[in-house]
């Protein structure tokens, strides 16, 4: 069984960084505790931009320095000194440290900048050799010819097969889209088909570097303009060694322009052009020697509305810093959320996972972790995919959340609001929308017959016509009627609107499942080794007997859906015959009423919650119980109790909370704190997909 997999490029500027991300995503699914290595690091571990990646992406419990064999100048010393079998057996120390605390490990080979270019297909092929982890090449196939990619790729499979190294596949990255099937077609029958090769095409997004890249590469500081904006990709630059009328026919889309701080001229008519119908969107503004406009100018910028392109400040002169952006690549960085959804879309889109993780045999763990459960929800979203519409299509959380989510084709989205405004955020933050759909419900040619279906529905109390075409102006009840009408299969809002203007739509016309007498709610509950479903924490403040029921026989259903076998605990102050008084005899009685209904599923109840979770109190509480000390579901008698454990456990225990999930309506609506984050709605979209996935397979 392998517990390693060693990424090895080909040419520099391959994109090992997409590779390693898509194995330490496919390894992270199904081992508790994986390791990331890098034989040779420029500096210091903790400042290596690959290691900081997978540490904060991952949350890797190795220290930095454990995942590091030492820094390049050390190894081009001792290769130079003759010593590489020490090098080797530095590295290998190392490693095997690491790979001691570790269920898999992914090691990522050196970068074509400090062993030599020359030296570089053996040196990683000894390394891989010695710590006998099996190969993964990546080549580079920008502006490559497929005949010479194949060429490379033999080449590589020479050296590596002198030191005995077993090759898993070959990914060969950066491909021109209109290649990609050429390329593939070159590497049909080479080598009897021994291992696999992946073709990925180029993505911009990867290859281009964003402002804040630029900005802290050159040293520089942001004079004016929007931060947010900073994650923006420029995708050329322009030096302004010219007057105005020269300069702005050249302007590109994407671009940063570079000029010198004393030209006013250059900056307030590049401020114009975005603002300017007539022109495309510059990425941002580079001033150079120093130099920072005279105060009445800024003045002037500072008083401008929307002053949302990055101007940044630097100190070096035009040429010094033309030359160095020339140089600058694309890299994928903790925290920059685009870029990696963009990376692990593509590895998902064009690797064969089944095949890949068959081939580097990497066990599942029976532990489910919080990470896990998060990267199974993505993968269970991806497989029927489900249009989910966004009502707040003006908040920036959804719309960047809405980039992830599309970058990896999570779902089909829609987003509520006035288009112009919608893009004109995007544009400020520098999201891509590609593939969403826009609908201002002011506007929609579906407005009128919406309201017509909701007249019909709710004449009976009392709405009009005219009171019917209002409401569908509204951006809850729209999405709502989308869901309805099956122009959308879920819905998720509640970033900017209350619980109650999410929920209130859905009661009106989507209604409840047949058999099912309240809307509830659960969170799933992802503590340190396992996944638990708390219900109700968000929508019923005082359930009775038979409501408390209907809660947990819905609580279960969610379970399942999201592959977590139900065993419920209806939870109380007192365990068994132990306890008595109001509050317990109603769990008492929606238990009996509970497995009435549903004599199929596990529940126990009364129940206090340490008896519920942990097996040696109820060894002493309940012995017998099949639920006791296993219970996966968990539910509260009542809002205030619900609520209260389930902040305190996310708090205390620092486990993840997704949800709250709303059951027991005939579609999926869902809600989202108005507190959310960017990874909660992502979180939330995907459950809903999954909800609405369910609700297909039962139609």
């Amino acid at each position: 069984m392998a517990t390693s997999v060693y990424i090895a490029s080909i040419q520099a500027r391959a994109g090992k960084s997409l590779a390693a991300l898509g194995l330490m995503e496919l390894a992270s699914r199904r081992v508790e505790r994986l390791g990331f290595f890098r034989p040779v690091v420029n500096g210091a571990a903790e400042a290596d931009r690959e290691i900081a990646l997978m540490r904060s992406r991952y949350e890797l419990r190795p220290d930095a320095d454990t995942s590091s064999g030492g820094p390049y100048d050390e190894a081009r010393a001792m290769v130079g000194a003759d010593q590489s079998d020490e090098l080797l057996a530095r590295i290998l120390s190392r490693y095997k440290k690491l790979e001691s605390e570790c269920d898999f490990v992914v090691c990522e080979g050196t970068d074509y900048s400090g062993v030599g270019a020359a030296f570089e297909f053996e040196f990683n092929a000894r390394v891989a050799a010695h710590l006998a982890c099996p190969v993964f090449f990546v080549a580079n196939g920008q502006g490559r010819e497929p005949e010479a990619i194949v060429e490379d790729v033999r080449a590589a499979r020479r050296a590596f097969a002198r030191e005995d190294c077993s090759i898993v596949a070959t990914l060969v990255n950066r491909v021109a889209h209109e290649r990609v099937e050429e390329v593939k077609e070159g590497f049909a029958g080479r080598w009897n088909g021994e291992e696999p090769v992946y073709v990925v095409p180029e993505d911009e997004t990867l290859g281009h570097p964003t402002l804040s890249e630029i900005m802290s590469a050159l040293d520089g500081k942001l004079l004016f303009g929007d931060q947010q904006r900073l994650q923006g990709l420029a995708r050329g630059f322009a030096v302004a060694a010219m007057e105005v009328p020269n300069l702005l026919p050249r302007l590109e889309p994407g671009a940063v322009v570079i000029a010198g701080g004393d030209r006013a001229d250059v900056l307030l008519a590049c401020l114009a052009s975005v603002r300017s119908e007539s022109f495309p969107d510059i990425a941002g503004v580079v001033l150079t020697g120093g130099l920072e406009p005279a105060e009445p100018v800024a003045q002037l910028i500072r008083g401008l509305r929307r002053t949302s392109v990055p101007v940044i400040g630097v100190a070096n002169d035009t040429f010094g810093i033309a030359a160095k952006l020339s140089e600058l690549a694309g890299a994928i960085r903790a925290g920059n959320d685009r870029k990696i959804a963009t990376a692990l879309g593509l590895f998902e889109e064009h690797v064969d996972l089944s095949e890949l993780a068959e081939r580097i045999q990497v066990s599942h763990s029976p532990r489910m972790t919080p990470l896990r459960f998060e990267y199974e929800l993505i993968e269970r979203a991806k497989v029927s995919r489900q249009h989910i519409v966004l009502p707040e299509g003006t908040d920036e959380r959804i719309l960047r959340a809405s980039e992830i989510l599309l970058r990896r084709r999570v779902a089909n989205l829609t987003l509520l609001g006035n288009p112009r405004e919608i893009r004109e955020l995007a544009s400020t933050l520098g999201v891509q929308l590609d593939g969403a759909e826009i609908i201002d419900p002011l506007t929609s040619e579906w407005r009128r017959s919406f309201a017509d279906v909701y007249l019909e529905l709710r004449k009976h109390r009392g709405v009009t016509e005219e009171r019917a075409y209002d409401v569908m102006g509204d951006v809850s009840y729209f999405g709502s009627m989308m869901v309805h009408q099956g122009r959308a299969d879920g819905m998720v809002s509640g970033a900017a609107h209350t619980t109650a203007h999410t929920i209130r739509p859905a009661l009106e016309f989507i209604r409840t499942r047949k058999g099912v007498s309240v809307v509830s709610s659960v969170f799933l509950m992802c503590l340190r080794d396992r996944v638990l479903v708390y219900g109700d924490c968000a929508v019923n403040p005082n359930p009775n007997a038979e409501e408390l029921a209907d809660i947990a026989i819905s609580s279960a259903e969610t379970a399942a859906t999201f592959g977590i076998e139900p065993r419920v605990a209806m939870l109380s102050y007192s365990t068994g015959a132990s306890g008595s008084g109001e509050d317990v005899a109603k769990v008492r009685e929606a238990t009996a009423i509970a497995r009435s209904r549903r004599p199929d599923l596990e529940i126990e109840g009364p129940i206090q919650y340490d008896a519920a979770v942990d097996v040696e109190v109820a060894n002493k509480k309940l012995p017998g119980s099949a639920v006791a000390g296993r219970a996966t579901v968990l539910i509260f008698p009542d809002l205030n109790t619900g609520n209260n454990t389930y902040k305190a456990v996310q708090r205390s225990a620092n486990a993840v909370a997704i949800g709250p999930v709303l059951q027991g309506l005939n579609k999926p609506v869902n809600d989202l704190s108005r507190g959310c984050s960017v990874p909660d709605i992502v979180n939330t979209v995907a459950v809903t997909a999954i909800q609405a996935q369910s609700h297909e397979d039962k139609s």
